[in-house]
């Protein structure tokens, strides 16, 4: 799959490049193939179970904070959609009815397929474990002093702390 990236005369393409970009990895990688192995009973119109699961996977990277989003925020997206091969993306209800149709044996079966997607692309797997690994996930963006071990400045949008720069 070659994918490109450049200005068009279309008005818009895609709000979401960087996540059509991570699509191509994903799909390179052939990373969501092992979704295919979770048993999911419902009938297949016209998304497999597996399909609705990536269509979930990209509603949260597209800021989706509730499934609900999707028909505002993923569905308007048919680029994105072809890239996966499809026309367009499922409605939001129809990846609910998904979500709610997985059973216990379901999510002990999507337990090793989601490590097994999420592991080459995981900085924590990599990570030479004879030190430390830091985790910042304070993202109140409070002000923290000099002597703050492991801190560095940051930025946030919006946000007055009322110090001057370090």
């Amino acid at each position: 799959m070659t994918l490109t990236f450049g200005l068009t005369e279309e008005v818009v393409n895609t709000q979401y490049a960087p996540i059509a970009a991570l699509s191509a990895y994903y799909q390179r990688h052939k990373l969501f193939k092992a979704l295919e192995t979770v048993e999911i009973d419902m009938k297949t119109v016209d998304y497999a179970p597996s399909n609705k699961l990536i269509q979930v996977f990209l509603s949260i990277l597209t800021g989706c904070e509730y499934l609900s989003l999707v028909n505002t925020r993923l569905r308007p997206e048919r680029r994105l959609a072809q890239l996966w091969g499809k026309e367009g993306f499922a409605h939001q209800s129809t990846l609910a009815e998904t979500l709610e149709a997985l059973t216990l044996a379901n999510l002990d079966q999507l337990e090793p397929v989601t490590r097994q997607i999420s592991r080459p692309c995981s900085r924590s797997h990599h990570h030479d474990w004879r030190g430390f690994l830091w985790l910042d996930f304070d993202l109140s963006g409070l002000p923290c002093g000099k002597q703050a071990e492991g801190s560095h400045r940051g930025f946030f949008s919006d946000k007055k702390t009322g110090q001057a720069a370090s």
